[in-house]
């Protein structure tokens, strides 16, 4: 049994570290730049890493096995727009809220940490938006509603 369990996380760790997922997670050190990003109920916190491959790693993971490809999309926007792509690293901490939002989230904390790496490219990152944070929230039930503004049907008798 206990080699069973060898067998697996060996196999897990070699799965990952073929996916450059372990390896690039430990070169994540050194200096880094920190900004906070917020969505709904998610917060991301984000690290930003000079001199990088283009890796991002939310949450431990690889940001394309945590987000599925469309919410992936919303997260690298700043990152094509500034043409920054390949040469810097993330480690992202998120958590509330479900993965709409945390992507959100993560898109905003990383917009502005580019924002402190290099002031320059406020101007696109504002016209885009990216750098306003989306201040929605869901309206909370009142008492004697079936939801925030959704009364019982009325009925005649």
């Amino acid at each position: 049994m206990a080699e069973a369990k060898k067998t697996k996380t060996a196999a897990i760790e070699e799965n990952e570290a073929e996916m450059g997922g372990l390896d690039e997670a430990r070169e994540l050190k050194g200096r880094y730049i920190a900004a906070i990003g917020r969505r709904k109920r998610a917060i991301a916190q984000t690290r930003l890493y000079e001199k990088g491959k283009g890796v991002i790693m939310v949450n431990g993971m690889k940001a394309t096995d945590y987000f599925p490809v469309g919410l992936m999309m919303t997260v690298t926007q700043p990152l094509k727009l500034t043409g920054r792509n390949k040469d810097l690293d993330f480690s992202i901490m998120v958590s509330g809220g479900g993965k709409s939002g945390q992507s959100e989230a993560v898109r905003l904390g990383i917009s502005r940490a580019l924002l402190k790496l290099d002031p320059d490219v406020k101007l696109a990152l504002k016209a885009k938006g990216y750098l306003t944070r989306d201040a929605r929230e869901v309206e909370r039930k009142k008492p004697g509603l079936k939801k925030a503004r959704r009364a019982p049907q009325w009925s005649k008798r």
